[in-house]
Parts: structure tokens; sequence; C-alpha cells
């Protein structure tokens, strides 16, 4: 690729700009190139100042639970995250250092995460739902220097160590410095740090869905500059307002709401609620006119059992991502309110890298195609040759921008993901005759039965149609004659008991749905164990199904053997 010699703004406006003109014009998306920086590149001196000096423009709302709305032009968030940097300098952060930020939806995440990275500070987001052991491991396994801290959570670090500057946001705390200080600083517009785009700049920790979390480190391009193609995917333009429902501390976050809508010049809106509640984002999708909407299918399971009609309010855009997303919530959604929700794919690990695309076909159930910049492939993984169904792999020949340097302080795992020549997702798909990608499972949770694969993400679809059915997650149950069974762990709606009756019209309906070898053979309800991020983690369930074989746990569950002849 030619070095670029004008100016790191300037080239990355041009490829914004191709991106955001494919919204309507999708042929302008097959001449995109990742914009690629020699010399310095800091995103929030580079990028959003310029555009956000002098400009009045609504950046942030942020709504609390009793319906307060806090809101930041451009202008304010530019002078105030200045001010932030120079305090922050002033009680010691220094360049490269990391600083570990563990606020709720508030303005001053916001602030904090535009002021260290003027710093040419790293940052760990970091969930409020972790504990005193989990914050001891981070600050160990990221070299924490530094912690920003809500005042509620403030008392969890008494026994961590006593070399971190501690600062505390929203109060006052004993040995702690008031975040409301900075305020009270006289700044000049942050000078440049003379980062580049190869430096290190945030450090986020998986979920941990299969195993013990890994540390993911992004530089200063992969996630400012590789949000692009999440720009484009939530279909984001300027002036738009964006609503992700993501809690801070993920990288999904940081992908909607916070480097994709001012990558687009868009407002972001975030919810600070304590209790999620379905009516009340609807009421506040119509009364601040959003018109960009992303959310966890979890989410949109919960929406679509309210009634959506004419709630549909300005909306334009309506995208899904964080797991697979169930045809038949997409059926809801487009009858309620004529718009197609949108899935796609990514990891902490990268942005966006798959998606249906705003004007492109839809095909239920699919993830969509490759995004601009992103050599997708799908690798057999027993053969290892490019194949319609296998692992998601990025090839690296060209290495894609946005992918992440590697796990830190994990060589072993980074030379499994990092083999052969591609980088391996873990996650398995298959790809149709259009090119659409439709996800399968973890290569962990796919399993065989009668020498059958199976897909639990097919067969939850499934289950999930039945208006008994909130969620559903399928594991492999040990079986002497077929080696293991399709078992349904699974969460009722209200309104439906946990009986014999209930199951079996599920067992009745899934039979009647999928084919012989995908039937689902026994069920349990209950609910599932998540990550603190949400996702179902299905490991769990299938180390409970083998302490049960093992006659280690008892459980209450229905099966089709013994209801034979009766659905």
């Amino acid at each position: 690729m030619t070095p670029i010699t004008a100016s790191a703004t300037e080239h990355y406006r041009a490829a914004r700009d191709e991106l955001l003109a494919a919204r309507t014009d999708p042929a302008r998306a097959e001449g995109f190139a990742w914009p690629r920086f020699e010399g310095p590149f800091n995103w929030a001196i580079d990028w959003f100042d310029p555009m956000a000096r002098g400009n009045d423009a609504p950046a942030l709302i942020v709504v609390d639970d009793d319906g307060t709305h806090h809101e930041r032009t451009f202008d304010e968030l530019a002078r105030r995250s200045d001010q932030v940097a120079a305090w922050l300098a002033s009680r010691g952060v220094r360049r490269g250092e990391t600083v570990l930020l563990m606020l709720d939806n508030r303005v001053e995440l916001w602030e904090a995460m535009l002021g260290i990275m003027k710093l040419g500070g790293v940052i760990a987001p970091t969930t409020t739902a972790l504990g005193r052991t989990d914050l001891g491991d981070r600050i160990e396994r990221a070299e924490i220097r530094h912690v920003i801290v809500g005042a509620a959570d403030a008392d969890k670090f008494a026994d961590l160590p006593a070399h971190l500057g501690r600062i505390v946001v929203g109060g006052t705390h004993e040995g702690w410095a008031a975040y409301d200080d900075a305020y009270e600083t006289d700044a000049e517009p942050a000078r440049h740090p003379h980062t580049t785009a190869d430096d290190r700049l945030l450090l986020y920790f998986t979920s941990g869905t299969t195993s013990k979390p890994k540390l993911v480190e992004h530089t200063h391009a992969s996630y400012p500059v590789g949000h692009l193609t999440t720009m484009y995917w939530l279909g984001l333009q300027p002036g738009d307002v964006h609503l992700a429902i993501s809690s801070p501390g993920w990288a999904k976050h940081a992908w909607s709401l916070f480097f994709a809508p001012w990558i687009a010049g868009a407002t972001v809106l975030a919810l600070n609620y304590t209790r999620f509640s379905a009516e009340r984002l609807l009421n506040e999708l119509e009364n601040d006119r959003v018109t960009t909407f992303c959310a966890p299918p979890t989410v949109w399971r919960m929406l679509i059992q309210a009634d959506l009609t004419g709630r549909r309010g300005a909306l334009r855009e309506v995208v899904s991502a964080g797991e697979p997303l169930n045809p038949e919530v997409i059926a809801a959604v487009q009858r309620a309110w004529g718009l197609d929700i949108r899935d796609g794919y990514g990891q902490t690990e990268m942005t966006a890298v798959v998606a249906n695309t705003p004007g492109s076909p839809l095909v239920p159930g699919s993830m969509g195609r490759p995004l601009p910049g992103c050599p997708v492939v799908l690798v057999d993984p027993v053969t290892g040759q490019r194949a319609d169904e296998g692992e998601i792999c990025l090839d690296l020949t060209e290495r894609p921008l946005n992918l992440m340097t590697g796990y830190v302080g994990d060589p072993e795992r980074n030379a499994e993901a990092f083999a052969d020549g591609l980088f391996h997702t873990g996650d398995v798909a298959r790809r149709d005759e259009t090119g659409s990608i439709t996800y399968i499972g973890r290569t962990d949770d796919v399993f065989k039965a009668s020498d059958y694969k199976i897909s639990p993400f097919e067969l939850e679809s499934v289950l999930i149609e039945h208006p008994a059915v909130v969620e559903a997650a399928i594991v492999p149950a040990p079986d002497e004659l077929r080696l293991a069974v399709p078992k349904a762990y699974v969460v009722l709606a209200a309104g439906h008991e946990p009986d014999e009756r209930v199951a079996l019209d599920i067992l009745r309906y899934a039979r009647e749905k999928l084919a012989p070898f995908q039937r689902v053979r026994r069920i349990e309800f209950r609910e599932l164990p998540k990550t603190i991020s949400g996702k179902i983690r299905r490991v769990e369930l299938r180390q409970r199904e083998e302490a049960v074989a093992r006659g280690e746990v008892d459980c209450v569950e229905w099966s089709d053997d013994a209801l034979r002849g009766r659905y």
C-alpha cells in the first residue's frame, strides 16, 4: 500500500466519507482501503478535536433512571477532555501508563476516555460488576498504574496494591483524588503526545464464555480506525442519534457508544439504567428521536414480548450484535416496524468483519457478508483448506488494520490464534451460494449426536419461536446409545409453568420443526448461566450434564423416551 503523505485527518476523513456514501451506494464500498499512517496519530487529537471544536451539535446524551438527561456538545467534550488530560498529567499519569476505567454510563466515562487518549495513556475499560478478586487479577495482568472509579465501587480497591493512583468520580473518598477537581483546571488544547498508529491504546478482557478471560491489546489504529467498518454496518450518518444497549467495560461499548458514532459525527445516546425495562426503552426511542439502534439478541427477545405497534418513532436502522440473532425475532420486528434487524459479527479481538450492510439483500438468520477491508475466509478445521463451512478466519496475507495486536502475556494462545497465516476466531459458520455467512456456533459448542453434527444455535432458533420460551441453550447430554443427544435448557415466558404439559408441548413443537437427527431429546427448565457481559456459558451447562451422567447432580428433566407416544 502506498504510504500516506497527507495529514492523518484528511486521509481518515476520505476513508470515512467513502463508507458514509456506501450506505446508499454500496458500490462505493468496493473501493475502500484502510488508511494507514506514518508518523504521529492520535484519534482524539487528529480526528475528534478537529470535528468537535466550535461544534455545538449534541455529541453525548446520558439518560438516568429517573429520566434526567445529561447532554454535552462536541465542543464541550473537546474542552472538558483537555481539562481532564491536563489534570491527570498533574496527578502523575504518563504516556504509555495504563489507567483502569471502571464507571457506569455517566458523562465522565466519555470525558476520561478522550482525556487519557490525549495524554497518550492506555485505557483498560472495566465493568462495574467485578469484585475484588477479579480486579486484583486484572490489575496485575494489565499492569494497571492508575484507577478511575465511581464512588460506589471505591471500597473494592481497599486491599489492592498501594502503588495505584486512585481517582474517584461522583463524590469523595478518603485517600482518593476527586475527579471533579479536573473542572477547576485551566487547560489549553491538548498537545499531540506523538503516539503512532502502532502504539498501545486499549486493553480489553474478553467475556470468558469458555475459559479464563483473555487480555486483548488494541492500538491507536485497530479500534479508532478499524471501527470505520462498524460505522458502515450500523448505517450511521452525520447528525444521527444512535442508541446502543451495552454495558461499559466491554468492547461493544467502545464499538457502538464511542468510536463508530463519533467517526460519523452522530450523537451518542446512552442509558444509565439499573434495571432493563422494555417499555421505558421504547419510550426513549420515541422521545429522543433515535434514528439508529443496536441491541443484543437478549434485548430484542424482550422487546418483541411488548407491543411494538406504532412505536417506531424516527428509527431508520436497527441492528443486533453480541450473539447470533434468531430469524423469528427479525420477522417480529419487520411485522411491527417494517424494518429489518441487520445482524453483524465481530469480536473483542477485532471490529465488525461480517455484516448485513444497509441496502443489501438480507437472508434471515445470516450474519451477512464480509465487510470492506476484512479478508474473511472459512477454513475446514480438519483439512485446513478453504471451504463453504468451517471456522471463521481472517487471512493475514495483508494483515487487516482492524485486528488486535495479540493477547497480552499469553504466547500459547497467540500461537494458536495466529497459526498458518490466519487469525482463528474459534467460531464456525457456513456460506451459501449468495456469499451470505450463517453462524453455526463456537468450535467448543458444536457437537455430534448419532454421528450427525449439531449446531446449538440452529436448534435454539427453533425453540424460541415457541410462545412459552424466552431463552434456550442446547448442549450435549451423554447417552449410552447415541453417545450424546441434544438437551435444551429453557427459560420460560411469564404465565407458563415448568411442568410436564409445557415440556411436552415444547418437545412436540421442536419435533415438528427440526430434522429427525436434530430432535431435542431432553428438556430442563432453569436459569441460564451467563458471563457478566450477558453471554450464555454453555461450558457450564456441558459440565453440569457430565456431572448428571455421573450421578453427582440431581435434575428435573423431561425426555422424549419418557414421553414416547405422547407427542
